[in-house]
């Protein structure tokens, strides 16, 4: 009797060992990649102006458009909800092509720039390319972009004017594949006026000067896993999990990591959804 009473407790657990690992697949390889969330962020940065408090910018990290789940019909509701949400600002931190996933294929980034020129923010639309895009055809994507209006930043900074006060966005090409010239870049900054700077890949992060307010990047997909205890078990930068999601803050200078949208390499997430950033920057609180 204990012998048949073992056995039909073994066979349960394994039954419902199959059954969770059938539920965690199903969760991992389509529900979370397929799925779409917007989240807000509140920023507070030492060196952001009063005047300027409030802003909101969209962050579109890592479209990987042609990855599962993110072909073009998702990079409409991505415009849709982006637009939704009413930012002043938005930008494109790269990875706006996917080349090398498992089950995707490839979308022309003239297609995806069509789409992408649907996106409404009064300061504007700006990308910088992600490694992907290099992999690709830098000046195709560019050409893409230009003809769609969205400037390229690739080492070079512009001046944005705003409540009669203005800022600086600053882009840097990818820390992998690009030239990221901090100081060429910069060179095209003038005045103490607020500035963000924009880039691919967050390793770049301990280049970047204190006269930067708040760094904005993408790349790691915030490890596109995230398991309890265990953490994030991959995630692609020489630092680890240092840079790999979220808002940052090392020796007073801020970084802010989206989790971006799309799937490279294994078209899985786990606890780390897809999702467009908000963050909206504040000054020091008196």
């Amino acid at each position: 009797m204990l012998r048949v009473i073992r056995a039909n407790l073994v066979s349960t657990s394994m039954g419902l060992a199959c059954i969770c690992a059938a539920v965690l697949t199903v969760w991992a390889c389509v529900i979370e990649p397929g799925s779409l969330q917007i989240r807000e962020y509140e920023l507070t940065l030492p060196k952001w102006p009063s005047g300027l408090s409030g802003l909101r910018i969209a962050i579109l990290a890592d479209l990987h458009t042609g990855s599962p789940f993110n072909g073009l019909d998702k990079l409409r509701r991505i415009v849709a909800d982006t637009n939704a949400a009413r930012p002043d600002l938005i930008v494109i931190p790269g990875d706006i092509v996917m080349t090398g996933v498992l089950g995707g294929e490839f979308v022309p980034p003239e297609s995806i720039a069509f789409l992408l020129q649907g996106l409404q923010a009064p300061l504007g639309v700006y990308a910088v390319l992600g490694n992907h895009d290099r992999g690709l055809d830098t000046a195709r994507i560019e050409l893409a972009f230009k003809a769609a209006g969205i400037p390229t930043l690739e080492d070079r900074g512009i001046w944005i004017p705003v409540k009669q006060q203005g800022l600086w966005l600053v882009g840097v090409s990818d820390f992998w594949t690009g030239a990221h010239n901090v100081t060429l870049a910069l060179s095209q900054v003038s005045g103490d006026r607020p500035m963000l700077m924009m880039t691919h890949n967050p390793d770049l992060f301990p280049e970047v000067p204190n006269c930067v307010a708040l760094t904005i990047a993408g790349h790691t997909h915030g490890g596109q896993v995230s398991l309890p205890v265990v953490g994030r078990p991959i995630v692609p930068s020489r630092y680890g999990e240092r840079y790999a999601i979220g808002h940052i803050v090392e020796e007073g200078r801020h970084l802010f990591v989206s989790p971006g949208l799309g799937t490279s390499i294994l078209p899985i997430r786990m606890g780390v959804p897809p999702e467009i950033s908000i963050v909206t920057l504040v000054g020091p609180r008196a």
